[in-house]
């Protein structure tokens, strides 16, 4: 796997103080694709990886809080049970990302 070449994570955070949770809700917003309200999938590189996590570190009180990145396997499925993800319509299967699969 190439420096460049994304990588499929998955970004779970519980953060102590209600603002430090919505400064961190705010960058994650802007790194990747909200599942649930501490829970992000994100699709970077290793080098955007490293600056999201500089950032998040930079935010968080590392006494208190808790941030975990999974990596994914990009042949693995995910599947979602119960209430859909956060957007709406979306499917994520392997490494490919499906919107507006479903409208039901």
């Amino acid at each position: 796997m190439s420096r460049h070449e994304s990588r499929h994570l998955l970004v779970c955070y519980d953060i102590r103080e209600p603002r430090r949770l919505v400064r961190v809700h705010r960058c994650m917003c802007r790194w990747g694709m909200p599942l649930q309200y501490s829970v992000f999938y994100c699709q970077l590189s290793k080098p955007e990886r490293k600056r999201l996590e500089v950032e998040l570190y930079g935010l968080i009180d590392p006494r208190a809080d808790d941030v975990r990145i999974y990596g994914l396997k990009t042949t693995a499925a995910i599947q979602f049970m119960g209430q859909r993800p956060a957007n709406g319509n979306l499917l994520i299967a392997g490494n490919i990302v499906l919107q507006n699969m479903h409208n039901g």
